[in-house]
């Protein structure tokens, strides 16, 4: 077994230990980490992650794809010195077995995988906290809005998307948890490791409605100033009112029983460099209710298309959460996508065992043209609060847009 794969297995296998030994391992490491005497919050972080993925599509499509990567981020979060505070964090991803197009490593036979060998600045900022309920943060940082459908750091994959950028962020609990999230993003660290200029200044206002939920509305207006990314300009306003965050929330009827929603509208145009004229919306819809440990939801998103002109579109999200693991419609389509759905959520042994089950139904905006079907599993079991290990599973069957894709991942972590 080569070196590299070797001390992968190790560290990955550290990740299911468990028991008291483990315990006091974890806690010396904790207490070095962390270094509370020199002030407020410092720390050094550490997160490692190692992932085996498995890409196999029909129909033509390049070879199957095998990839085992190891990615590492480290950072150095400085004591809170009056209000200031900074850190900075270096991320590396490590191709142990490089059988699938990163689209960075030329190797064009495989299925994508969008996971490249690269090493990079991932994080560098500095805040400040002394106006009172505000803190103000600069640098190079990550940013997840709501859900993450618009503005997230697509902390799925190994190379995370990160912002340069400013971010004001006012939390105001007299006003009953209001909080307002406003910035502006001059440049994206994306997935690739690649960087794509832009001017997007956003703003995010979010009200909390006593027990019932959260009522946010937003603007994103991003102009991407280089050429080949002139398309990918829009402006977007939206309005959200939802109660479900993570599996569990609900609004409590009884002891063991309560009800999830989400009820979402957003309008998109064309704005800034974006030379095509369209105009297209978002509606997101959301209802289920929870049993004990179990959440059952029911849902419909559906980005409108127009034909020859743009539909409606998310460069900034996190879009794995979206229309199915299997990453078939990250873009979407000139026609546009409904997404029927259906989710089963379980947490088991005290929330530390996650199983999820989704079922997706895909056609155009008007529902006339089916896509294809997809059904997804994963599950997650934590040890404590630093290691967990994952397997998941998603396979689309395709009828009238792109391949059956089937697409299988085991991965260990360990996060301080």
């Amino acid at each position: 077994m080569p070196q590299k794969t070797k001390l992968s297995a190790s560290l990955l296998a550290l990740s299911v230990i468990s028991g008291s030994a483990m315990a006091d391992i974890t806690q010396q490491v904790e207490d070095a980490l962390n270094f509370h005497h020199y002030g407020k919050n410092g720390a050094i972080k550490f997160d490692l992650s190692t992932r085996y993925e498995n890409v196999d599509q029909d129909r033509g499509a390049p070879k199957t794809a095998n990839a085992v990567t190891s990615r590492l981020r480290a950072g150095l979060l400085s004591p809170v010195f009056h209000g200031i505070q900074g850190y900075a964090e270096y991320e590396g991803n490590l191709a142990m077995l490089d059988d699938y197009n990163s689209t960075r490593n030329n190797n064009t036979g495989y299925s994508t995988v969008v996971d490249p060998e690269k090493s990079e600045l991932n994080q560098l900022w500095i805040s400040y906290a002394g106006i009172p309920d505000t803190v103000i943060k600069g640098g190079r940082q990550r940013i997840k809005l709501d859900d993450d459908r618009f503005i997230g750091n697509v902390g799925w994959r190994q190379m995370e998307a990160t912002f340069d950028s400013v971010l004001i962020t006012h939390k105001n609990q007299q006003l009953f948890g209001l909080t307002v999230n406003v910035g502006y993003i001059g440049n994206v660290q994306t997935i690739f490791s690649t960087n794509e200029k832009i001017n997007a200044p956003f703003l995010n206002v979010n009200y909390k409605v006593g027990d019932y939920g959260n009522v946010i509305g937003y603007g994103y207006w991003l102009d991407y100033t280089e050429r080949e990314n002139y398309e990918k300009s829009s402006e977007t306003y939206g309005l959200r009112f939802t109660n479900f965050k993570k599996p569990g929330d609900s609004l409590k009827l009884s002891d063991n029983y309560g009800v999830v929603y989400t009820a979402e509208w957003a309008h998109q145009q064309d704005y800034g460099h974006g030379t095509t004229p369209y105009n297209a919306d978002r509606l997101n819809l959301m209802g289920g209710v929870t049993a004990y440990n179990f959440t059952f939801q029911g849902a419909i998103e559906q980005l409108d298309g127009k034909g020859t002109n743009k539909s409606f579109d998310t460069p900034l999200g996190t879009n794995h959460a979206f229309q199915g693991w299997a990453d078939l419609f990250l873009n979407t389509p000139k026609d546009g996508i409904r997404d029927v759905s259906g989710t089963a959520i379980a947490k088991l042994d005290g929330g530390n065992v996650i199983l999820t089950g989704v079922y997706h139904d895909f056609s155009n905006d008007t529902g006339q043209l089916h896509y294809g079907k997809e059904y997804d599993f994963a599950a997650i079991k934590k040890f404590g609060k630093h290691y967990s290990v994952l397997a998941k599973y998603a396979y689309y069957d395709a009828d009238q847009f792109s391949t059956d894709t089937q697409k299988i991942w085991i991965q260990g972590n360990i996060s301080f």
